[in-house]
């Protein structure tokens, strides 16, 4: 019989373990060394715009207008004007620190106890997080020498949050990296009883993170990134390394225990979950494809990112992985653990246990099993009916205890609108002519107090500051907004040849949810058919292909409802050491959408695969059912134990968007390796019986693929014979 491609990798890396290992080594080191050379560009807040706001902030880019990056700081007292000599004092300390420019008078609030220094930071506004430590610097000490004077300080501004994400993102990945690697190896070592066996996984993972982020510096310089990219990337990539990885060497082993001798047992593993990894990996990377065509640079980065640290995860496991696995043989298992190896080894291939119990009644019982499992994951998604989405602002992100989301909290309470302005940008070829600036002049007196307008005469650009109610960005924000867009902004220009264009923080963020709105349908179109083709072709039945599509879509919605009941209605989110924000962070959903649709298939073409093998072999739909998933229960089960455990650590993480991503993957691939899995996916295929493997007449040109390697038959386990080097 022809190998397939899988198993050809498998035996070539095998018999040439020597190049295998020194060329992914090589690949790594290489990719690290460019990658750290060349740097990453991140994208600036032009690129980040679409819509109106983007069209504003292309105006002023254009124009090489840099919108400087602005500070507020409030000093507040116990009585009426007893913030005048802090204030005096903090703004010389300012000004000292050579960083600050435009600082004005203070501000004085309604009843007169509070203050509000307005300043902006000196150099380009993509360098003001990098600039602004010094002023931090003044505004802290000045908090401190007021404390005891009732005097309070409080700062927000686009470079303090800046600094702010950029350090808590920092500190948000090292505590990912240090946390879910040990949490990876640990069950690793559970499921195999062996050090070297665990390491094995973990170290492959972490190679091909590595050299993926080199390539992700290399690709930014044509697609610039967001920040969170490498938290993202990092996510998927341990969790999909050490998967492939497990599938692959827990194949291995249950063959060397089943009696193969060393040769026999990886060829069996290359062509059976070689041959999976290869399909699984394929589906993820082509449905993170589809992200390309939300129309949003933040998805453009993601589908890069993912695309490569899930290409090298994949080609790492079944080139140099076997070649590992040819070189140690049976020193694999170096490292024992006592009372774990027996455990281990009692479980490599007597995984029909636990699995064969929980599967007699569901196979003896499907329509029972089936409906029930349904229903739970119906009853999970529910909450997503009401699901509300909005681009948290920093305030949300952080926390509300979070000394940044304080400041913003009591600075929007006694001085509306101020942190995020409205900015309307105006373009004419004379921005000067009277028509033009007498509608600039009456547009600014009619957006009330605070309202400020700045014309470059030169670049013929003007733009208003803005001031808006409420919050700025809850439904009275959103209102002001809206009225500005449609109806004040347009009469203020009616009949003139110019180009005005509403931006700011608040509409940024409605045009992202509109562009989301538009995306998400292509998007979803996009994946769907990808993922039904795949199917389509890796097991020729129209029927697998759908329920793949159906069954993944059940996971994606309970994840969704479990994401709503958590963060927008904050059932339970105290445990997780979160809380109610009242909203679904607006990416989230699409990314938790793309990214299952993936990675669920890591499980669904293992499990399936392993199915169909059985029933190459002759056996009927259901003794096949029985023998797949029983086959499959303890790698599946080990690797969504290791997947669940590193999302949940990104669950525990600072950031608001970082929890909800952790969460709602956590959630969903638990529900999917477990209810899914093991009820709705054996129950479903049982009711369905043969017609599971019917291929119609219309699809029987279809390649035929194989799903069992040939085998020899079974002689003793040979130890320490590894696969001959080929020399």
């Amino acid at each position: 019989m022809r190998r397939n491609l899988a198993a050809r990798l498998g035996v070539w890396s095998a018999h040439h373990r020597k190049a295998a290992i020194l060329g992914w080594l090589v690949f790594v080191v290489l990719a690290t060394v460019i990658g750290g050379a060349v740097g990453t560009v991140t994208a600036s807040d032009e690129e980040m715009g679409v819509g109106d706001s983007g069209r504003a902030a292309e105006i002023l880019k254009d124009a090489g207008i840099d919108e400087p990056a602005g500070e507020l700081v409030m000093v507040g007292a116990r009585t009426a004007d007893g913030w005048r000599d802090a204030a005096a004092d903090l703004s010389k300390a300012l000004d000292a620190t050579g960083e600050v420019r435009g600082l004005k008078a203070p501000l004085p609030s309604e009843d007169g106890k509070d203050a509000l220094l307005r300043f902006a930071i000196k150099g380009p506004s993509d360098e003001a997080g990098d600039r602004v430590q010094p002023v931090l610097d003044a505004v802290d000490k000045a908090r401190q020498d007021g404390a005891g004077r009732g005097i309070s300080v409080h700062q927000f501004g686009d470079a303090s949050s800046e600094k702010e994400l950029s350090d808590l993102l920092a500190d948000d990945l090292k505590k990912a990296e240090f946390t879910a690697v040990p949490l990876a190896l640990g069950i690793l070592l559970i499921a195999f009883g062996a050090v070297v066996a665990a390491l094995l996984p973990v170290g492959l993972a972490l190679t091909a993170c590595v050299a993926a982020f080199g390539l992700l510096s290399l690709a930014s310089h044509q697609l610039h990134l967001f920040e969170t990219t490498y938290s993202v990337m990092f996510l998927m990539g341990l969790a999909v390394g050490v998967d492939y990885c497990l599938f692959y060497l827990r194949r291995e082993r249950d063959e060397r225990a089943a009696g193969r001798d060393a040769e026999t047992a990886l060829r069996i593993a290359a062509a059976t979950s070689g041959r999976a990894v290869l399909v699984s990996g394929l589906t993820v990377m082509v449905a993170m494809a589809g992200m390309f065509l939300s129309g949003l640079l933040l998805f453009k980065g993601f589908a890069v990112a993912t695309i490569l640290v899930v290409c090298v995860a994949m080609l790492g496991s079944v080139t140099v992985l076997p070649a590992l696995l040819a070189g140690l043989g049976d020193r694999i298992d170096a490292g024992r653990i006592p009372f774990l190896n027996r455990r281990a080894k009692k479980g490599v291939h007597a995984s029909g246990g636990l699995a064969g119990k929980v599967l007699r009644p569901v196979l003896a019982r499907p329509k029972f099993f089936a409906v029930g499992a349904a229903v739970l994951l119906l009853s999970l998604a529910a909450p997503a009916l009401g699901m509300k989405t909005e681009q948290l602002g920093l305030e949300k992100q952080f926390g509300s205890d979070a000394p940044l989301s304080v400041a913003y909290q009591k600075i929007t309470d006694e001085f509306p609108g101020g942190p995020a302005p409205a900015r309307v940008v105006v373009k004419a070829d004379d921005i000067g002519a009277r028509p033009v600036r007498d509608a600039l002049d009456s547009l600014t007196r009619k957006a009330g107090d605070g309202a400020e307008l700045t014309v470059h005469k030169a670049s013929g650009v003007a733009e208003i500051a803005v001031p808006l109610p409420g919050t700025g960005t809850d439904a009275e924000a959103k209102k002001a907004l809206h009225q500005l867009r449609d109806d004040t902004v347009p009469a203020a220009f009616e009949g003139m040849d110019v180009e005005a264009y509403v931006g700011g923080d608040l509409a940024s963020s409605e045009d992202f949810d509109d562009q989301l709105g538009r995306g998400i349908v292509p998007v979803f179109a996009f994946i769907t058919a990808v993922t039904f083709l795949l199917m389509l072709f890796c097991f020729r039945s129209v029927v697998i292909a759908v329920t793949s599509i159906a069954l993944n879509l059940l996971s994606v919605g309970a994840a969704y409802g479990v994401m709503t009941a958590v963060f927008q209605h904050g059932w339970g989110a105290e445990l997780i050491g979160s809380e109610k924000v009242g909203a679904i962070e607006n990416w989230m959903p699409l990314f938790v959408l793309v990214v299952l649709f993936g990675l669920s298939m890591d499980y669904h073409v293992f499990v399936v695969s392993r199915i169909r093998e059985s029933r190459d072999r002759g056996m009927d739909n259901r003794a096949a059912i029985r023998e797949g998933i029983t086959r499959t229960a303890g790698a599946v089960t080990g690797a969504a134990v290791i997947m669940v455990a590193v999302f949940a650590v990104f669950g525990t993480l600072s950031m608001q968007d970082m929890q909800q991503m952790g969460v709602g993957l956590g959630v969903a691939v638990l529900l999917d390796a477990t209810v899914v899995r093991m009820l709705l996916l054996p129950s479903l295929m049982t009711l369905l019986g043969e017609r599971n493997w019917h291929t119609p007449r219309y699809l029987r040109w279809l390649p035929k693929i194989s799903h069992e390697e040939a085998e020899p038959t079974a002689r003793p386990h040979a130890h320490n014979s590894p696969v001959p080097s080929g020399r």
